[in-house]
């Protein structure tokens, strides 16, 4: 999941819930290596790889359902208990390849700049998921930006909404400026500030909900 809520090391209803009941995040690193492949593990990987295939014939709708997929691993961990994940962060990343790979492909249909920046964005993160394998530096994720992923929901909505637009050069730029800083605000929020890593997926929602609905309670 390119940069969600992250829990590495193994994962799994025995492994989320330590300190009293307290939501806990191992080390980043620890339990480094894949580890055995668990049932848990193919369930989320064929979920994945199912939810990246829409957006090859749906670019601007199929690329929201491989995001909002790409997310469900988080709830799947928190509700399945068939082994738990091995180093979630390492298992994350693989599979975020697979989305991203489908992402490629159809941004190679595209023309000019739309097309050039976004195959330019693409191989600067598959550098950055290289690096970062052999590293396991989490640093490097502020380095490597998923900018890709915005820059494709950008123009696959804008292709979607108006046909036949085209980015000037000045506009490409604005654009990418405001989405690399989004993203390395969310990559600051997920990975250094780590705002979110004191809840599982499931706590997070049930928190948001009880707070929207406060005040009508």
């Amino acid at each position: 999941m390119s940069d969600r809520f992250q829990y590495i090391g193994v994962v799994g209803p025995a492994a989320k819930r330590q300190d009293g009941g307290q939501a806990v995040t191992p080390a980043f690193g620890e339990n480094a290596g894949m580890g055995e492949f668990t049932l848990e593990m193919a369930i989320i990987a064929v979920v994945r790889v199912a939810g990246s295939l829409p957006v090859l014939r749906w670019a601007f709708a199929g690329a929201l359902v491989a995001i909002f997929v790409d997310l469900s691993d988080l709830f799947l961990m928190n509700l399945l208990d068939l082994g738990g994940v091995h180093n979630y962060q390492g298992f994350d990343k693989l599979l975020d390849q697979v989305y991203m790979a489908a992402f490629l492909v159809v941004a190679l249909r595209w023309t000019g700049i739309a097309r050039n920046v976004a195959v330019g964005l693409y191989l600067f993160r598959l550098a950055g998921f290289f690096v970062f394998e052999v590293t396991d530096q989490r640093a490097l994720l502020l380095v490597f930006p998923n900018v890709f992923e915005f820059w494709f929901l950008l123009v696959a909505a804008l292709l979607h909404w108006r046909p036949g637009h085209a980015f000037s050069r000045r506009s490409a730029v604005a654009w990418l400026a405001a989405l690399t800083a989004l993203k390395e605000f969310q990559e600051y929020a997920l990975h250094f500030g780590r705002w979110l890593d004191g809840f599982t997926a499931v706590e997070a929602v049930q928190a948001i909900w009880d707070t929207a609905t406060a005040p009508f309670r």
